[in-house]
């Protein structure tokens, strides 16, 4: 289920409708720090995850029901926020005891190797320095 979860944001992320940040998909929940495109919305973009992810794992492991209704939306309004977003979704798993560190965890942007698109607000925080 975490390499469907991964094809998916892949999929969607080339296709360019959003930016991904930082990811971690757990046993009963995900986390995402994203940007949206100019042209899809915030709600159409998880809409598009969650949609072509429930399609899937039905089509290929019989799989129904998968998400709940709705999601929670936090908007990030400054660098420091950004830290601190990418740092909790990335210990999410440290803290359920499911690994002691993120990069142990493969179902997680903090996995060695994955490749996210840079801080949105990288010009601010350089021009802070």
């Amino acid at each position: 289920m975490e390499q469907l979860f991964i094809e998916v944001l892949r999929h969607h992320r080339r296709r360019n409708k959003f930016l991904l940040h930082a990811f971690v998909l757990m046993p009963d929940h995900m986390h995402l720090l994203m940007t949206p495109t100019a042209d899809v919305a915030l709600e159409k973009a998880v809409q598009l995850i969650k949609g072509t992810f429930s399609f899937r794992a039905h089509k290929e492991f019989g799989i129904t029901g998968v998400w709940a209704a709705g999601f929670n939306k936090d908007r990030v309004k400054s660098v420091s926020e950004y830290y601190a977003f990418e740092r909790y979704i990335h210990h999410n798993p440290v803290k359920r005891g499911l690994v002691e560190s993120p990069a142990l965890y493969e179902g997680s942007s903090a996995w060695p190797g994955r490749r996210m698109d840079p801080c949105p607000f990288a010009r601010a925080k350089a021009q802070a320095k």
